[in-house]
């Protein structure tokens, strides 16, 4: 018997016109990442009919262009039949793009970077980060990069362990963002078995580094089939996380479109407008598609 929780919580509510991207004629769209630039939204996907990474464009996150493919499979490659699950960094002048490569029932992490956003030159012919540790299972994917100007360095949390659904999530910097140090102490956050929600695994985080926290926007696994989207922070983005006590903040919502699982959150605070909007993939059997939750006001319920 799954446990039973309201399809939001915390404040947070579904938009009514969700999926706000895919639909049968489309197909697939899931591991949505979306940016803030010049005056616009891009929403990164991973568009399975495709195989490939694509790009759409809105001014309010809800109406969104027709896609734009960015990077498409290089099966020669040996470890790309299928690309998936990018971040994307636009760091002076140059577009930085780290993404899931999969082959052979395998996951691996490519790079690649572009002049203009459209056109995109892979920067090495091998994965930049492979599973080389037990916990690390056959695949490493899923990576959510960022660059701190205090130190120098590419921060880099990816998910590990199983390709089918990732286990456990993990750290590792990088001067370049070609070479990848990973920190001794990985993995850094893993599931909670005490909380059904997130019995199973966790995995697909992003992170937003805000008011002196890091704070963790994450998948937790009831089973292998039913995932929930769920929150967590910490000061340095490793250690002594903290975990939202509404958590799960969205859960699949019976009988509709994401009836079975609500996967992959990303989030942006919109203080503009003084809120946070956050779009995820939810699916309801093989159909999976993009919806957004929003959350009035910039509180997330946190305790002090």
């Amino acid at each position: 018997m799954k446990h039973q929780y309201p399809e939001t919580s915390g404040g947070w509510k579904k938009y009514s016109g969700n999926p706000v991207l895919g639909g049968p004629e489309m197909g697939t769209c899931f591991d949505v990442f979306v940016l803030q630039e010049a005056g616009e939204y891009q929403m990164h996907f991973s568009w399975r009919p495709k195989k490939s990474l694509a790009v759409c464009r809105s001014t309010d996150g809800i109406h969104w262009s027709e896609p734009e493919i960015l990077l498409s499979p290089n099966p020669e490659s040996g470890w790309e039949d299928g690309l998936n699950r990018n971040t994307v960094l636009h760091k002076d002048g140059i577009w930085h793009m780290w993404y899931t490569g999969q082959a052979r029932g395998h996951s691996w992490i490519g790079y690649a970077t572009s002049t203009d956003g459209h056109h995109w030159q892979r920067m090495s012919p091998q994965p930049v980060l492979f599973s080389e540790r037990p916990f690390e299972g056959a695949s490493v994917m899923n990576p959510f990069v960022a660059w701190d100007e205090d130190t120098g360095l590419f921060r880099m949390w990816y998910s590990a362990g199983e390709t089918y659904e990732p286990n456990v999530l993990c750290y590792a910097t990088s001067p370049d963002g070609l070479h990848w140090s990973k920190l001794p102490a990985n993995p850094i956050f893993t599931k909670n078995s005490e909380n059904p929600f997130e019995q199973e695994r966790v995995g697909a985080c992003q992170i937003l580094r805000l008011d002196g926290w890091h704070y963790l926007f994450y998948i937790g696994y009831e089973d292998i089939d039913t995932a929930r989207i769920c929150v967590a922070r910490s000061r340095n983005g490793i250690t002594q996380w903290q975990r939202l006590p509404a958590n799960p903040i969205v859960s699949p919502t019976a009988g509709e479109w994401d009836a079975d699982a609500c996967y992959k959150p990303f989030a942006i605070r919109d203080d503009a407008n003084n809120r946070w909007l956050l779009w995820y993939n939810g699916r309801k059997q093989h159909a999976e598609y993009i919806g957004l939750v929003i959350h009035e006001g910039l509180d997330l319920g946190f305790d002090a």
